[in-house]
């Protein structure tokens, strides 16, 4: 395999990894799962297998385990930090469930993983907003990430902004 198919490898995966987390942060969301609960679920019966007649692509096992883990360890961080972020007037909490899931899940890497390039995150979980909004949603989940971004990693941007990466 040459080096660009295991780099688009590790991205698909990847991708498949954060489409993967915001589920499961929904479904603890709306039915209370336990974390430990969802993450064997989804190891088990939903990543890289076939589920009511949709196939679930490979996804990164580990790297979706530290998005759900690491979202739920580090809400009380991530939640203040989105509220901040949003419209006047909105909080996190009533947004829809979807969305909440999608918006936690990016804050976490953008706050945490700094392995991942911030315009990389952005851009994922915007694709991940198309796959479940038709409307605006897709431009909130840019806007909100966007301003979180640039507060958490202002140095990567302000090397951006000079040229150096």
């Amino acid at each position: 395999m040459t080096r660009k198919n295991k780099t688009t490898d590790r991205a698909s995966s990847r991708s498949a990894a954060r489409l993967a987390a915001v589920q499961a942060l929904y479904q603890m969301d709306m039915t209370g799962i336990d974390l430990n609960d969802v993450i064997a679920e989804f190891q088990t019966h939903r990543l890289g297998q076939v589920v009511e007649g949709e196939h679930y692509h490979e996804a990164e096992a580990e790297f979706f385990h530290d998005l759900v883990d690491g979202v739920v360890r580090e809400q009380r961080q991530l939640d203040p930090m989105l509220d901040q972020q949003l419209a006047e007037g909105w909080r996190l909490n009533r947004v829809d469930s979807i969305l909440r899931a999608l918006l936690r899940s990016a804050a976490f890497e953008l706050y945490i993983r700094d392995d991942v390039p911030a315009r990389v995150v952005i851009n994922e979980y915007v694709d991940i907003a198309h796959a479940f909004f038709e409307g605006e949603e897709p431009k909130v989940v840019n806007g909100v990430l966007d301003r979180l971004a640039r507060k958490v990693r202002s140095e990567e941007f302000a090397r951006a902004a000079l040229g150096e990466g």
